[in-house]
């Protein structure tokens, strides 16, 4: 017999019973649509976290203390070494191919106006490279300046959302005054709108110079000026690694450490996102071995229902083989019967997955960015599982004795 004509006879076969070759193909398109929507949750995922991470600032380098001591401004009952104000100077000075250097120093703080009164508010202090670190703008007045920083100027500059709720809407806040704890100062600047970054919402921060929130809320006598966290910029991707070598000379130099025990550490973007793609990973994997025991139990109804099928056309069977049919036609057609059934469920499988991850990303809470890869591959894996879970059935049609199928009632 063809080839053609046992695809044709197997089709046959399925259209005999529409509503159960229907269900049988549900276990497939289940787990086919299953591959492809986690496979996407999982990308949405990654992407939401190197997106949150991307918009913390470009080509960004953050240099953080450790609790190491040494170095030439440790002694016995001093703190470990630590970058200060004045030294953020110093590392702009002495570095090349940088977009800007700069520091915050956050508290939180009650605000008010004449029309509103806003608690837990986030103060940042910081330096004028905060804009070009943080890839933010300004879309009225001005931002802070060196001489702000070193007289100590009582000056702000709002969030977007914080100057609607402090000034109200239309209203322009330039030059108007606000109270910060027991602190009035004036407002210079109104940030364009950025948006939630990381846990910071930036359009409802107030931004005011480092040295104003050392003075007024974080000084201390032990601390000093101290910074936690100092952030650079670099040009562009290419010239990080060199940045990050002149950094790693350059601060043992300020704080007197050796390379044993330098008293700081440095983070890329890019090695956050590998960390958190790390941890994602885990996450990922389950999602796929998830999706993969769907496929497996879609291929076992596969081949409980062939078998099904095998015993009901037995007398079939037998009168094929008493014309002529070789068993190796049987099995061929049993075998075409149990892959159409894999395709046929894979390829609407496709259909619901694609859909699904669109709908979930327009729709829903969650993000999600299909994984193109995730198509073939869940198709491919639909049609690995007709043949192996049909294979069985197909064999035991194939083997039937052809006098004992036509006596069989």
């Amino acid at each position: 017999m063809s080839l053609w004509k046992t695809l044709k006879v197997a089709w046959e076969g399925l259209m005999m019973n529409k509503v159960r070759s229907f269900l049988t193909t549900l276990g497939v398109i289940i787990g086919v649509a299953a591959v492809i929507i986690m496979l996407a949750v999982s990308a949405g995922a990654e992407a939401e976290v190197a997106d949150q991470i991307n918009a913390l600032g470009a080509n960004l380098i953050m240099v953080m203390a450790t609790f190491e001591r040494g170095g030439v401004r440790a002694g016995v009952n001093t703190p470990p070494p630590s970058l200060t104000y004045d030294d953020l100077a110093v590392i702009e000075q002495n570095l090349t191919d940088v977009n800007g250097v700069s520091a915050e120093q956050s508290t939180s703080q009650i605000v008010k106006t004449e029309l509103a009164t806003l608690s837990d508010v986030s103060i940042i202090g910081t330096t004028p490279g905060f804009l070009n670190v943080r890839d933010l703008h300004i879309a009225d007045g001005r931002f802070i300046t060196e001489e702000d920083n070193d007289r100590t100027n009582k000056v702000a500059i709002l969030g977007y959302e914080i100057a609607q709720e402090l000034f109200g809407v239309g209203v322009d806040p330039i030059g108007q005054s606000i109270k910060v704890d027991t602190a009035k100062l004036t407002v210079i600047g109104v940030m364009a709108e950025k948006g939630v970054v990381g846990n910071t919402d930036y359009d409802n921060c107030v931004y005011v110079p480092i040295t104003l929130v050392f003075q007024k809320w974080t000084y201390d006598r032990f601390r000093g000026e101290n910074l936690r966290v100092v952030y650079i910029s670099a040009k562009d991707k290419a010239s990080m690694s060199g940045v990050m070598l002149q950094l790693n000379t350059l601060i043992m130099q300020i704080l007197g450490t050796t390379p044993d025990s330098p008293g700081f550490q440095m983070t890329t973007q890019d090695s956050i996102i590998d960390m958190q793609t790390s941890t994602t990973e885990t996450f990922r994997n389950l999602l796929a071995w998830v999706a993969a025991v769907s496929l497996v139990v879609g291929g076992i109804g596969i081949m409980n229902i062939m078998l099904v099928s095998v015993t009901e056309r037995t007398r079939e069977i037998g009168l094929r083989q008493a014309l002529g049919a070789r068993p190796r036609d049987v099995q061929l057609q049993f075998l075409f019967e149990a892959i159409m059934l894999s395709l046929l469920g894979g390829l609407a499988g496709v259909l619901f997955g694609v859909g699904g991850s669109y709908l979930f990303n327009q729709f829903g809470t969650m993000r999600t960015e299909l994984v193109t890869a995730s198509i073939p591959l869940s198709f491919g894996a639909a049609a690995a599982v007709g043949i192996f879970f049909g294979y069985y059935p197909a064999t035991q049609a194939a083997q039937l004795d052809p006098i004992v199928a036509l006596r069989h009632e």
